[in-house]
């Protein structure tokens, strides 16, 4: 069986033990995490502990890249998959954590985008998500 494929029985089931985020959400999800890694800044790619993101970091991430990719329907988008405020960012990311579809380090907690933006509401905004692309730094 393919990666892909593997992935994409893996959405299945947890859609059936948490009903509520379509299956495109997570797909989008774990693009917007790549795409986002890929773009820090060689000094982060290069040290593992460095190249991890903050919540912020990600949620930021996720309303750019849902801003190109769904222009103005985005908040629509992203109501139709269930993805109402940050925190619907962060389950879906531990469930993926969870089924060892995605690593996290050991201080990492579910609470780690509570009070971070909201991407439905930065994309309904206009503004860039309350966070800006990742830094230097940690």
């Amino acid at each position: 069986m393919s990666r892909p494929n593997v992935l994409w029985d893996v959405v299945a089931e947890l859609r059936q033990r948490h009903a509520g985020y379509m299956r495109q959400a997570y797909g989008f999800i774990i693009d917007a995490l790549n795409e986002t890694v890929e773009s820090l800044p060689a000094i982060r790619l290069a040290d593992p502990q460095l190249r991890h993101l903050s919540g912020q970091e990600l949620l930021a991430g996720i309303v750019r890249i849902a801003r190109r990719e769904f222009g103005p329907f985005a908040p629509m988008v992203f109501r139709e998959w269930g993805l109402q405020h940050g925190e619907d960012v962060d389950r879906i990311v531990f469930q993926l954590i969870d089924s060892h579809v995605l690593s996290a380090r050991p201080g990492d907690r579910l609470q780690d985008v509570l009070g971070g933006p909201d991407p439905r509401a930065a994309l309904e905004a206009r503004d860039d998500g309350g966070g800006a692309r990742p830094a230097d730094a940690p």
